[in-house]
């Protein structure tokens, strides 16, 4: 199977100005995905997607490929992943390439373990019917636990709209678990994406992963920081040759 890791990194964050080139544990967000996909040896290629030169540089030299660069148009705040991937596989086609499969890690997940997208890539060859396999985590308070807030201020319960909350004070145990989507690995179907234009589908694998972090905003990377200040592993795994 030829399986290509493609990683997003437009260059404008308005959240964290340049965030996919910010700096944690000494190495930028962009290089954290790099590194964790060229470890994983059953991935063929790594290309990053950006609309920056000087980010393609800062790829090309972190040991990834950088062959095209994304358009403007579709690396805006409003810009779907569709559009990056889809933009992906016509420029490759060109170059009479066109993988099996897509792994899809976006720079805002940093703290990887090579072997768990590896874990993530085995599924392919369980020969079960799915259009994607997709990252996630339990979440710690069950999301039917939530509120949304009404035009007149009040809170009303997620989902059922119930303005009395009374039951979302009983214990966490009695409502169903809920998972998060949370960027640590996506294995996307390339003949999927090309016969319906979708990037998941209706028949989604779940892969969990340990709680992941996501780094969309400034207090993230504060969490994001910390996290690698206090556990020097999670930089060694990746950037520390022959570690583990």
């Amino acid at each position: 199977m030829e399986i290509l890791s493609l990683i997003p990194a437009r260059s404008g964050s308005k959240g964290i100005p340049d965030k996919n080139i910010k700096m944690l544990g000494g190495h930028t967000l962009l290089e954290w995905s790099i590194r964790a996909s060229l470890l994983s040896g059953a991935i063929s290629r790594t290309i990053v997607s950006t609309d920056s030169p000087d980010y393609r540089d800062l790829a090309l030299s972190k040991g990834a490929e950088c062959p095209f660069l994304r358009p403007r148009e579709i690396s805006t705040d409003s810009s779907g992943d569709i559009d990056f991937v889809n933009h992906a596989l016509a420029e490759l086609e060109q170059t009479d390439y066109r993988p099996d499969f897509i792994i899809h890690l976006r720079p805002t997940t940093p703290f990887r373990d090579p072997s768990v997208i590896e874990a993530a890539i085995s599924q392919i060859e369980k020969g079960e019917p799915w259009t994607s396999i997709r990252s996630v985590h339990e979440m710690s308070e069950s999301a039917y636990k939530s509120f949304e807030i009404e035009k007149s201020g009040n809170l009303v319960a997620a989902f059922s709209k119930e303005r009395n909350l009374e039951s979302s004070n009983l214990g966490r145990q009695l409502f169903p678990k809920t998972f998060q989507a949370n960027g640590y690995v996506d294995v996307l179907s390339v003949a999927h994406i090309v016969k319906t234009g979708e990037i998941h589908g209706d028949s989604v694998r779940f892969f969990l992963t340990e709680p992941a972090i996501e780094i969309d905003t400034a207090f993230d990377f504060e969490i994001a920081e910390a996290m690698s200040d206090r556990n020097p592993k999670l930089v060694e795994r990746l950037f520390v040759k022959n570690y583990g």
